[in-house]
């Protein structure tokens, strides 16, 4: 899968960057960390040390939370980013 998200239940930024990406069509791998130690110890390593969700992956690139991502969008860098990496229909 082209995108990764690592979330908790109720994150509401985890809502948010979710709906953004339904917006822009695309399909990601949600990651739920609330309860599952291991994997949010996968989604630190990943994410250089950081502990906060959401954590979005488009490929190998590490996008950040949700307003990273939102910013990339504002900018008009995430389009090419998803296209890039076969995220886009």
């Amino acid at each position: 899968m082209a995108i990764e998200i690592y979330t908790t239940r109720f994150c509401p930024y985890c809502v948010a960057a979710k709906a953004l990406l339904k917006r822009k069509g695309v399909s990601y791998n949600e990651i739920d960390v609330g309860s599952d130690y291991g994997r949010r110890e996968e989604m630190v390593q990943r994410a250089n040390g950081r502990m906060t969700v959401p954590q979005i992956f488009i490929g190998k690139t590490h996008v950040g939370g949700f307003d990273d991502m939102s910013a990339l969008d504002r900018a008009g860098k995430l389009d090419p980013l998803l296209a890039a990496e076969g995220a886009t229909k």
